[in-house]
């Protein structure tokens, strides 16, 4: 049975399997998480990034994770909230459930989410960690080697929102 936590900190930290980058679809770095995970990582993150020409909204892909103490960075692209009458939502879940299916692919036990599509890309925070912690939830079923999923969460209020909705608050 998988184990759900909550960290709050830095997600460039973490001595996990994988941490997800909260991408854009360049996959070549950019602001809030995406931009730390970068400028942790190193140099050669990039340079592996220019080989996978980019990612789609909605899904992911893996990389060595360079300078950081993890073993890969899975890069999971989350959509801009539009409004919600944009097929946002399955997107949103679809960016928490592939980085579970690719590091379960390559039995990994352990991964760390950030909050995706939270920050610049405004998706709503308390609809977001709904659909993180379901989508979560709903791809554990089938990854049989992952161990425990992180929420790392940076901020206050997304801390808050994910106790509530984990039920921990």
């Amino acid at each position: 049975m998988s184990k759900i936590e909550i960290y709050s900190g830095d997600i460039t930290t973490l001595k996990v399997d994988a941490i997800v980058n909260a991408a854009n679809t360049t996959l070549l770095g950019g602001g809030g998480v995406d931009g730390a995970i970068h400028r942790v990582a190193g140099p050669g993150l990039v340079g592996e990034c220019r080989t996978l020409n980019g990612c789609p909204i909605g899904k992911a892909k893996i990389t060595s994770a360079y300078n950081l103490p993890c073993k890969f960075v899975i890069h999971a692209v989350g959509p801009v909230w539009k409004g919600g009458d944009f097929g946002e939502e399955p997107l949103l879940s679809s960016a928490y459930k592939n980085p579970i299916r690719i590091a379960s692919n390559i039995k990994l036990k352990s991964i760390a989410f950030p909050n995706i599509s939270t920050g610049i890309y405004g998706f709503p925070r308390e609809l977001a960690a709904r659909i993180a912690i379901s989508a979560v939830r709903q791809a554990l079923r089938e990854a049989k080697t992952i161990e425990k999923v992180i929420f790392c969460i940076f901020d206050e209020e997304n801390l808050h929102i994910y106790n509530q909705e984990l039920g921990i608050a």
